[in-house]
Parts: C-alpha cells; sequence; structure tokens
C-alpha cells in the first residue's frame, strides 16, 4: 500500500485519472489535476479559503436555471470564455472575428422576414441593421442570422420574469441572390451584468468595471462554413475600453448613424428619427475533411 503524502498526492490522482476510458478525457482530468495542485501549492490554499470556493461553486449552480447561466457569466468574467474563443476560431484576417456567446442567447427565435421589426412594441430609438453576408471570396451566403439584445434600459428577455414570450430576439434569412439583410430593432444599451449573485459578489472585491458596451449578438449561420458567434458594437459607446467579459474588437465597432423621419431600408418610413448601422459578415469557409 502507498501512502499519500503532500509530495505524492498529484501523481498518484493523476494516476488514477488516467484510467479514463476515452484517451481526451484521460488527457484533460490529468492536466486538470496536475494544475488544480500547482495553484493550490502555489498560493498555499487555506482549508477556509478552499471551503468558501466550494461554496460559492454550489451558490453559482443553485441560482442557474433555464434562463440564468451563471457558470457562462463566470467564464466570460474570468476572460476564459473568449481565450476558448479565440483559440478555436483562427479565422482569416479577413473574415469577421467571432466573440463569446454569452449567458442570454435562446435556442428558437422566431423567424421575421427582411426588415421584420424584432422590437415590437419595446420602447426605443428605432434602429436598423443592414449589409451584406458572404464568404471570403466575395460570395454571397444565404445564411440564417440569429440575432437578440438587451432593451434600452439594459434587460435581456431572460431577466424578466412576467416576460414568457419572445423579446428582442429573432431569426432573420439573408437573401440568396446577395446575401442582403435587414434586421429592424431599437438601439441597445450599455449595461451591468448581473451583480445579484455569486459572480457580481465576486466582482465586488475588485476595481473591475461590471458593465458591457452598448451591442447586439448574432449567431450567423451558412452551410459550408463556420458557424459565427459575434456582436456589433456601438461607436462611442461607454466601456468598449473595459467590456468586463473581454468580447470588444475594433473590427467590430459600427456607427450607429441618426437618420431623420423618412424612408427606411426595409423599403418603408419611419415618423420619427432612426439610426442606421451597416456591416458586412464574412464567414470562414469550414476545413476540408
Amino acid at each position: 500500500m502507498q501512502l499519500v503524502t503532500e509530495d505524492n498526492i498529484t501523481e498518484l490522482a493523476q494516476q488514477r485519472w488516467a484510467t479514463a476510458k476515452d484517451p481526451r478525457t484521460a488527457e484533460l482530468l490529468t492536466a486538470l489535476v496536475r494544475h488544480l495542485h500547482d495553484f493550490a501549492r502555489e498560493v498555499r490554499l487555506t482549508e477556509a479559503e478552499w471551503m468558501a470556493a466550494v461554496r460559492w461553486l454550489t451558490a453559482t449552480g443553485q441560482i442557474s436555471d433555464a434562463k440564468r447561466e451563471e457558470f457562462i457569466l463566470a467564464s466570460d468574467v474570468l476572460g476564459l470564455s473568449m481565450l476558448v474563443v479565440q483559440m478555436n476560431h483562427r479565422f482569416d484576417p479577413e473574415a469577421t472575428p467571432a466573440t463569446v456567446l454569452g449567458p442570454f442567447h435562446i435556442d428558437g427565435s422566431p423567424e421575421l422576414g427582411f426588415g421584420g421589426d424584432m422590437s415590437d412594441g419595446v420602447a426605443g430609438t428605432p434602429l436598423y441593421l443592414t449589409g451584406v453576408v458572404r464568404s471570403l471570396d466575395g460570395t454571397p451566403l444565404p445564411a440564417v442570422l440569429d440575432v437578440w439584445q438587451a432593451d434600452a434600459d439594459g434587460a435581456y428577455e431572460a431577466q424578466l420574469p412576467e416576460v414568457d414570450e419572445a423579446r428582442l430576439r429573432a431569426k432573420y434569412h439573408a437573401a440568396p441572390d446577395d446575401g442582403s439583410y435587414c434586421v429592424r430593432t431599437i438601439a441597445p444599451k450599455g449595461y451591468s451584468i448581473p451583480m445579484d449573485g455569486p459572480v457580481g459578489a465576486l466582482i465586488s472585491q475588485t476595481e473591475i468595471s461590471h458593465f458591457r458596451p452598448a451591442h447586439v449578438h448574432f449567431l450567423v449561420t451558412a452551410d459550408g462554413h463556420e458557424p459565427l458567434i459575434t456582436h456589433l458594437f456601438e461607436e462611442g459607446a461607454e466601456y468598449l475600453d473595459s467590456d468586463v467579459v473581454f468580447g470588444t474588437k475594433q473590427e467590430l465597432v459600427v456607427a450607429f448613424e441618426p437618420r431623420e423621419p423618412g424612408p427606411t431600408p426595409d423599403g418603408g418610413t419611419s415618423d420619427v428619427p432612426w439610426l442606421e448601422a451597416r456591416y458586412d459578415f464574412v464567414l470562414q469557409p469550414c476545413a476540408r475533411q
């Protein structure tokens, strides 16, 4: 029998987890054990500190549900989500860069036609997002654009218990002939991440800004191309340089141009001033197998 000591416990734990039947699982778990043990040794982790961490993880799980993904939020603010995105989406420099999915995406958004209004009664300044979706070689793509955002108060549908239907989210189809799209919504607002949970409690112990700059989320998919998860950020918005989830990229910052009442990109007219932002999404073709 080999007795466990401070010096050999890491090796023994790695040996056990190396027995995982899947080779990749064995690789991941043995590396995780090594790095966790190294962390504990480096900081001389106390029992009280580890118990506080366990309680924090427990609370993070308890507050999470179908509408709130606190573990995703934790990954986001630690910079881990963005690191994983960067490592796994090494797109061509000409392709639109990817960012984090965030904790507020919901499957099953309603489909709207060209210029359909996904705000539908939600108060705010009208915003039209227009452009084309194309491949790296310029070929227009009949892509699907899954779009979601916060309202003018910085709240998402998932944060509003009284809302039980789709709100400020929709799916649009780019035109098959030229890849053009038109999204009708309202101007988003920069907002604080949820601060009423374990992640917020942790952030509150630091000088970290808990705000995100104004943005609209996109998940763009097209046959033969890598899915693109990204944002469009409002040029000049607050917090562009201090985005709490590290999601801002200069290539995704777009001017929201003011327009006077009159014709709109969807072929209609507006009785009030509105905003227009134009952006062309460029998708990365899938690697050949």
